[in-house]
């Protein structure tokens, strides 16, 4: 077997600066960050109508302090975005998969896929388990502390979204992503508002907080395909 792909002399520290550039050609190559961002954008979009449009089902209410506390659960919404997620996550795969058959190059998609289907099967199953509701044995438990609501808008579907865009950072070794991701997890679960959903209450009390991480997501979107596309020109 013969091979004249490396020079007797050949500089080791060259061939590895060249290995190394060659690879992050590939991983450039690879990168369709637009599209995740896209789809769960118009996915988060979906959510406002279904939202404030569906019915509220509850059950075994009982009073606490004065008031009441009762089992709630809102169908049409967790329907929606368990279905709606799989299928992005789906789109996602089929987008990833045949733009680097274009380019020939092969996908790195797979892990994030499962790692967002994975995400998605578990918060809903969490959301099955307990209708979606909560029963309060302690009125003090009505103003949970800041971890707690933390942990709550974690387990929500826009959280999930935020920790699958983490995975994809990490698979992507892109550190644009990882600020995004970040960002767009601060925004979540802080929350930032700008105070828009301070007065706002019933079937829609959640529509601000959708609109501003579609936008956010979107907006991302964007940003991306700009950077892409530009960097592909030069």
């Amino acid at each position: 077997m013969t091979s004249n792909a490396v020079p007797a002399d050949g500089d080791p520290r060259r061939l590895l600066a060249e290995a190394r550039g060659l690879a992050r050609r590939v991983r450039l190559t690879q990168r369709v960050t637009w599209l995740p961002l896209l789809v769960l954008a118009v996915v988060t979009f979906g959510a406002i109508p279904v939202s404030g449009w569906g019915p509220t089902v509850t059950s075994d209410c009982r009073a606490v302090d004065g008031g009441q506390v009762c089992k709630v659960w809102e169908p049409a919404p967790q329907l929606y975005w368990l279905a709606a997620l799989l299928l992005a996550y789906v789109v996602i795969a089929r987008g990833y998969l045949r733009v680097a058959r274009a380019r020939g190059v092969d996908a790195r998609v797979r892990p994030y896929v499962l790692t967002g289907v994975a995400l998605t099967v578990v918060l809903f199953a969490a959301l099955a388990a307990g209708a979606g509701a909560w029963i309060v044995p302690d009125p003090q438990v009505l103003d949970p502390s800041t971890s707690v609501q933390v942990l709550f808008r974690l387990l929500t579907p826009t959280g999930g979204i935020g920790l699958a865009l983490l995975v994809l950072a990490w698979l992507e070794r892109h550190p644009a992503l990882l600020l995004f991701a970040l960002g767009y997890l601060t925004v979540v679960l802080v929350p930032i508002t700008f105070g828009w959903a301070v007065h706002w209450g019933g079937r829609w009390q959640f529509a601000p907080m959708l609109v501003i991480t579609g936008g956010l997501l979107l907006l991302g979107s964007t940003g991306f395909a700009l950077a892409q596309r530009l960097r592909r020109a030069r």
